[in-house]
């Protein structure tokens, strides 16, 4: 199927200079997204031995396999995917941009975070942009074509695709097999290869079991306040490595952390966050999957507007010392730009908390977001005051 980030690549190819980095979690689409792009071009993969070697040999090396002394009439299109494991990877790829980057234009692909490694080594910066890969959402299965703008008019989704999203996730290969026995068996082996291969590869830590009962317990406590002392006594292990590992998880796309936002907020929480999985189906049936799918939705938005420049884009959530929370609020800028509340029924009625965060951090907009509320052909960004509005209309509008 077309994706949101075939364009995007193909945009940014035919327009910058700079390295694509396309950041992601494993088999998220990554590789199969960089080699649609890139046109048939040399496509390396470190995981591959006689590319590895080739790797290790040099930019030179590199460059006569892919016959860039060869004359040509646009830049050659070349994939490096994971290479990232590479040791020296950084300092291979400053090289070769820097000599060849006239002659080609780069998409390097990585399962872990690319922009991680900010000190010691040689420096990339300038030389690239990152793109985050995000799994399926239900914007992007509507329609992958977007233009220049943040939010996109209301688009019916096809018949069921929220619910098929809830049930077996965004990424690729199992949301267009829609079968659960093939669901089951693809997420347990995902889950191994993580495990098994690019937790102990790529982070060195040795303590696998205990890191898969952590994941268990973020699994269970999604969308709540993480009490690290609790992990830590539950894990049996201090307080700084439970943070430490939650770190790490993050830096391999298993979770992802939302902050407070305590600007313009009276006794606002400051540092507590909460956590969510970027795959939403490990998360239990019900609210939590569903808080756990908008949280997801949001984050993808809030990259995708950041990594085009659109904007500068975050997203944490609302509470005070009363207790008084709202699940997100996306900012823009710095300032806050839309609250969004999740209730698993339509007939919830309007949080309260809507209407008193709204006034003190001066949001446009205030959406409380309803499953099983039918899809409405509405823009909720017209709306300046507190709404209940559908789940398929609102995600529909993002990314």
């Amino acid at each position: 199927m077309k994706r949101t980030y075939d364009l995007l690549l193909e945009r940014h190819i035919q327009t910058e200079r700079q390295m694509a980095f396309v950041a992601g979690p494993r088999q998220v689409g990554k590789t199969t997204t960089c080699m649609a792009v890139s046109e048939g071009g040399p496509y390396f993969n470190w995981d591959h031995s006689a590319d590895r070697l080739l790797v290790a040999k040099g930019a030179e090396a590199v460059a006569e396999k892919a016959e860039l002394h060869a004359l040509r009439e646009k830049p050659r299109r070349i994939v490096f995917d994971e290479i990232h494991k590479f040791a020296r990877w950084k300092s291979f790829l400053k090289g070769f941009f820097d000599v060849y980057g006239k002659q080609c234009r780069c998409l390097v692909t990585g399962s872990s975070r690319l922009d991680l490694y900010k000190r010691g080594g040689d420096s990339l910066m300038g030389r690239y942009f990152l793109y985050r890969m995000h799994p399926l959402s239900l914007a992007e299965i509507s329609s992958p074509d977007r233009s220049e703008v943040e939010v996109c008019p209301p688009r019916p989704p096809a018949k069921d695709a929220l619910d098929h999203l809830l049930r077996f996730g965004g990424y690729p290969e199992p949301f267009l097999k829609g079968t659960q026995q093939f669901f089951n068996r693809w997420r347990r082996l995902r889950l191994e290869q993580f495990f098994r291969e690019d937790l102990r590869d790529l982070s060195r830590i040795q303590e696998i079991g205990q890191i898969q009962i952590l994941v268990q317990f973020l699994a269970a406590q999604v969308g709540q306040l993480v009490n690290y002392s609790n992990l830590a006594r539950e894990i049996s292990v201090s307080v700084d490595t439970i943070r430490r590992w939650i770190v790490t998880l993050e830096s391999l796309y298993v979770c992802f952390n939302v902050r407070p936002w305590h600007h313009n907020v009276a006794k606002s929480l400051r540092k507590q966050p909460k956590v969510f999985l970027w795959d939403w189906t490990m998360a239990a049936e019900g609210g939590a999957r569903r808080e756990n799918l908008v949280a997801s939705h949001l984050l993808k938005a809030v990259h995708f507007w950041t990594d085009t420049g659109l904007a500068d884009c975050g997203l944490f959530y609302l509470r005070d010392k009363m207790k008084r929370e709202v699940d997100f609020v996306v900012t823009r800028d710095g300032k806050p730009w839309f609250m969004v509340e999740v209730k698993s029924s339509e007939k919830a009625s309007l949080n309260p908390n809507l209407f008193c965060f709204q006034k003190q951090t001066g949001a446009a907009h205030a959406f409380q977001v309803a499953f099983g509320m039918p899809f409405v052909a509405r823009n909720c960004f017209e709306e300046k005051t507190p709404v209940r509005v559908p789940a398929e209309t609102l995600l529909s509008q993002l990314v």
